[in-house]
This record gives structure tokens, C-alpha cells and sequence, in this order.
């Protein structure tokens, strides 16, 4: 466990590239139910347990595409094309006996704690960009959707190899709100997240595609919009549905979706009560007295017909 940033960025690639990566304690769990049923099991039913997971999708993904990925015209883009290419009995023997995050970080709970809540996140915003992409009738719904899966995974593997330093920068950006979560990384680490991010899908051979939809850099694009937005909401959403920053949120999903303010809050199926609330307004009184503010003293004017003087 590190208690210590390495010396530079390749320090970090190497060190990551050369760990067992944890998954989770119920994907290991649903993996081998599914093993266990291997002959009514799809690669549509693994890719779906998989997808709930950020490291194991990486890990499937990292495996794939050295082997594959050379041969094919195109990379391999999606978790179900990843196991369709393996073989279904193959997959289960290359992952099979997996470390399981809760029993790397048994030791460290808070650790384990900050780890579990950035992969809900992390969900919620795979789950957004899914529907989304969905309901722009996207090329491939689950490239989208595995973008925003991955999107902050050296912030999942900080906390699972790391989480001392996790835990320093996320004191850091709660003493100071107004401090952006890069400069809180260059602190601590020396070198910013998303740099690390890049350099990993670099190492791993990750798709093209994907550390394109991943790269915020490229968010006049409508796929990567998708993605981004929905990482957002849900990063913002986390802190409540009263986050000053959802509001600008609202606006750019209900842009790209086409769509008004009442129908995105119905189909993110938030309670009118969770929401602000306008402030009330203060009614004046009704009254038959003319307010004495707007009484004026007027000049004694001559009659129409008086004669001049």
C-alpha cells in the first residue's frame, strides 16, 4: 500500500501496470454464479456483470486487445465484443480466483469507505450516459456508456492502492471548495489524474475511441458531451440534488437531449421536494388608502376661466 507519491508519472504506469487489479466482492461473487451456470451463461450476461465494475471492465479490456486487437480492422470497443472475441469458458479461466477490493482494503476503512462511494458514482454516471446515448439513438449505446464507467478510474485505483493520498486530497478540496480538484492532485501526487489516465490507456493499449469519449477536451462532440455531462451529474448529485452546480447541468442535458426542464427531472425521478425552492415572495397588503409615500404637495394652480392678473 502506498503511503507516498512515486517519483514521476512513469513511476505511477509502472507500478499500476505491474498490480493484480482488485474488482469488487459482488462482481467476484456474481462471476462465479455465472460460472457455475456456464452452459445457459452469454457473453451478453458476463458483459452485463461486468459493466458494473470499473476495474474488472479494464481489466477485460487491457487483456483483450494486445491479443485481438492486432488482428481486427477496428479495436474492441465494448465488454460484450471483449467476451465474445475470449470464448465464455476461456473468460472464466483468465479471471478466475480474483482479489477482491474489500479484502485488499480490509485494513484501511476508510480506504475501503472512499473507494466504494466514487464506484457508485461512477455507476450512476455509466447508467446516465447509457440512458442518454439510448435516447439519442447513439451508433453503440455501450461504447458511450463504458466511457463514463472509466472516466475517473485512476481516482478508483488511487483509492484502492493509495488511499492515504486519497484521502489528503479530499481534505484538501473540502478546506477549500473553491479549489479545482487538479490542483488538489498536483499537490499531493505531483502530477494531475488525468495525465496518469492517459498515460495508463496508453500503456494498456486501450481503444482510440475510448480515451477520445473520455477526453473532456473533446466535449463539442455530442458522444463525448454525453459522457461528460452525465460523469457531472453525477459528481454533483452526490453532494445532493441542491448542488449549485446542477442547475447549469440541467440546462446542458436538456440541450443535447432536446428535451424541457419538467421532462428531465421526470425522467431522473427526483422529488419536487429535494429540489431548491424559489424564495416566497412577500405580498403587500391591499388597501383603500393611498400610501403616504406617494402623496405629493402640489402648487395652488388659477382656475381655467379666472382672468390674468
Amino acid at each position: 500500500m502506498l503511503d507516498h507519491p512515486l517519483q514521476d508519472l512513469e513511476a505511477w504506469v509502472l507500478y499500476f501496470s505491474g498490480a493484480e487489479l482488485p474488482i469488487l466482492r459482488q462482481t467476484a461473487r456474481r462471476l462465479e454464479e455465472a460460472r457455475q451456470n456456464i452452459d445457459r451463461v452469454s457473453g451478453r450476461d458476463i458483459a452485463k456483470i461486468v459493466l458494473l465494475d470499473p476495474l474488472m471492465a479494464v481489466r477485460v479490456l487491457a487483456f483483450i486487445q494486445p491479443i485481438h486487437g492486432k488482428h481486427l480492422r477496428s479495436d474492441i470497443t465494448t465488454i460484450a465484443s471483449a467476451v465474445m472475441m475470449m470464448g465464455i469458458e476461456p473468460f472464466f479461466k483468465k479471471f478466475e480466483n480474483p482479489i477482491t477490493i474489500e479484502a485488499r482494503l480490509k485494513d484501511e476503512p476508510q480506504g475501503l469507505l472512499g473507494v466504494l462511494q466514487v464506484i457508485r458514482r461512477v455507476q450512476r454516471a455509466k447508467r446516465y450516459a447509457h440512458e442518454w446515448a439510448f435516447a439519442r439513438h447513439d451508433i453503440n449505446v455501450e461504447e458511450v456508456a463504458l466511457a463514463a464507467l472509466l472516466h475517473d478510474l485512476t481516482e478508483v485505483l488511487l483509492w484502492c492502492f493509495a488511499p492515504k493520498l486519497a484521502i489528503e486530497i479530499r481534505s484538501i478540496q473540502q478546506a477549500n471548495r473553491t479549489l479545482r480538484s487538479i490542483h488538489a492532485q498536483e499537490r499531493v501526487l505531483g502530477l494531475n489524474l488525468f495525465d496518469l489516465q492517459l498515460a495508463l490507456c496508453q500503456a494498456w493499449h486501450l481503444p482510440e475511441l475510448l480515451k477520445s469519449l473520455m477526453d473532456d477536451a473533446n466535449a463539442h462532440q455530442p458522444r463525448v458531451q454525453n459522457v461528460t455531462l452525465a460523469v457531472n451529474m453525477a459528481r454533483h448529485s452526490a453532494n445532493g440534488w441542491t448542488d449549485a452546480a446542477l442547475p447549469d447541468d440541467f440546462k446542458a442535458i436538456e440541450k443535447l437531449l432536446h428535451i424541457s426542464h419538467e421532462t428531465l427531472i421526470s425522467r431522473l425521478n427526483i422529488p419536487p421536494e429535494a429540489l431548491p425552492q424559489p424564495p416566497a415572495t412577500t405580498e403587500v397588503p391591499e388597501t383603500s388608502e393611498t400610501p403616504e409615500v406617494l402623496v405629493m404637495a402640489m402648487p395652488d394652480l388659477p382656475a381655467a376661466d379666472a382672468p390674468p392678473q
